[in-house]
């Protein structure tokens, strides 16, 4: 793993994506167990946080900034395959290795917690472990629908899709409501967005431009993105409008 930079901690009680984040249904006592094993790491944009098959000494929380998942195949090939939002859990209790290439896409900041006390502090208190179950399915839900989205969307739906998770994500995590207007600065350049899509570069910016052209996004620059109408997106994307996934 590269060398990572300690940041400043804060107070479970004070952390921003706490509402979605592992520790979302801990009481008191059990957040306090969980700031004696905790730690901040930042990474900046490109560093690896663990390389696959590498051994992996903790698990955590990504609290600010994205990162992709990525696997590398024997002959050198490169393919994405997720992406870690706010909120996401990093790593696997019970697993001494990491199973994918852990790379930061933007600056981040994760709440890292010691493995070994973490899986003990899980054992005993079913809040984690619960939470934990919760959001595993919740990522078994997600890379089902991705497979639809690489598998049967056009490219335009796909780009529509890519688009309205990393809305609705950000909305949650500022807790708001998604009706009306959308404002987030997209965390991913449009060569990771077709890598990720299974497109090419120039398709990834003939839809950008279209959904522009079309009133479904506004932009300004090629990472500040306006949704004026939520519904109107997820409609474009093919999904219903009151939800999907990675919410």
């Amino acid at each position: 793993m590269n060398a990572a930079v300690a940041a400043p901690t804060q107070k479970c009680t004070e952390c921003p994506i706490r509402h979605r984040a592992v520790c979302a249904h801990c009481n008191p006592l059990e957040l306090q167990e969980l700031d004696e094993i905790k730690y901040y790491r930042s990474f900046e944009a490109g560093q690896t946080v663990i390389w696959a098959g590498d051994k992996m000494g903790f698990v955590g929380t990504v609290i600010t900034g994205v990162a992709t998942l990525t696997q590398t195949m024997e002959d050198g090939r490169t393919q994405m395959v997720g992406l870690l939002l706010p909120s996401d859990f990093v790593g696997r209790p019970g697993r001494d290795t990491a199973a994918y290439n852990v790379i930061a896409t933007t600056d981040i900041v994760m709440c890292c917690f010691r493995k070994k006390p973490f899986e003990d502090l899980m054992a005993r208190t079913p809040h984690i472990a619960h939470r934990l179950l919760e959001m595993t399915l919740d990522e078994l839900d997600a890379a089902r629908e991705w497979m639809l989205v690489l598998g049967r969307k056009t490219a335009r739906e796909k780009i529509a899709s890519l688009l309205s998770i990393v809305a609705r994500r950000d909305a949650s995590i500022a807790k708001k409501a998604t009706v009306g207007p959308l404002v987030f600065d997209l965390p991913l350049t449009r060569e990771a967005m077709a890598d990720y899509l299974g497109l090419t570069l120039e398709t990834v910016s003939r839809q950008i431009s279209a959904l522009k052209k079309d009133g479904v996004i506004e932009m300004q620059g090629k990472r500040h993105i306006t949704v004026p109408d939520m519904g109107r997106l997820m409609e474009e994307a093919g999904d219903d409008a009151d939800g999907g996934f990675l919410v």
